[in-house]
């Protein structure tokens, strides 16, 4: 395992974070401190509760996993589709790197970045409304299970893409509005019983759903399938990566 190179495409990564410190981490935070004040005075005014827990608190899990998601997928997409862009990539494929160090490098910087932003609007969310975790393992666990498996779709989207537009398309038009769609706001208990089984093929639903239960032990779908849904997201990624570099997909051609 040649660690040297690890570190080294982790501290560049991560280097990069701190030159544009506004945009990686004091936007979002802005963000997301938005959304409570408008969601919470606009929506919590008419919603007191959601199944025994304040609206306020109730939005919580989903807007940090509205934030991780998007996050995770730009800074991991955006890590490897500039070397590409710049043609550095080709210093990187001939040095003595293997596939699996590269990547580490890479989604590493991008989970760390993502897991900092969580634990950063976890204690900023604290300030609007109070917080209750039942589950703090169960919470961790899904903050690294998210943080790593977008990251890791993010090196997907990077190495796909061939143009900034191409970059943007998939987080934009597909991610957020899957988000937005996927419980972060409501309860999926909420919608008719049509929309509820509509709400089942989303597969956001499923990582708010598991991330939620482990403050309030509210969960639309079993913690027990959440985690296997995103276990099994996890591979799928790991999976494609593994062919990219074996095929050499847009990297190599």
């Amino acid at each position: 395992m040649n660690w040297y190179a690890i570190k080294a495409i982790y501290k560049f990564e991560m280097a990069r974070t701190r030159r544009t410190l506004l945009q990686s981490i004091v936007a979002p935070v802005i963000s997301t401190s938005l959304y409570f004040v408008v969601f919470g005075a606009a929506i919590g005014g008419r919603i007191q509760e959601v199944e025994g827990v304040s609206y306020g608190a109730f939005i919580v899990p989903g807007l940090i996993m509205l934030s991780l998601l998007t996050n995770s997928i730009s800074n991991a997409s955006f890590g490897i589709y500039f070397p590409k862009f710049s043609g550095t990539i080709y210093e990187l494929l001939s040095a003595p790197v293997s596939m699996f160090e590269a990547v580490l490098g890479y989604v590493g910087a991008a989970a760390s970045k993502s897991l900092i932003l969580g634990t950063i609007i976890l204690a900023t969310s604290a300030l609007f409304v109070p917080l209750q975790i039942a589950h703090p393992f169960v919470m961790i666990l899904f903050l690294l299970l998210t943080c790593i498996t977008f990251s890791l779709f993010g090196f997907i989207i990077g190495v796909w893409a061939d143009n900034f537009e191409k970059l943007q398309l998939i987080p934009m038009l597909i991610v957020t509005p899957l988000v937005f769609l996927g419980g972060s706001f409501y309860s999926a208990s909420m919608l008719s019983p049509f929309w509820q089984t509509v709400t089942l093929f989303n597969p956001v639903l499923y990582l708010i759903s598991g991330f939620r239960w482990s403050f309030y032990e509210l969960a639309d779908v079993s913690i027990v399938v959440s985690l296997g849904m995103i276990l099994v997201f996890l591979l799928a990624c790991i999976s494609t990566i593994w062919w990219i570099f074996k095929t050499g997909y847009h990297i190599k051609k």
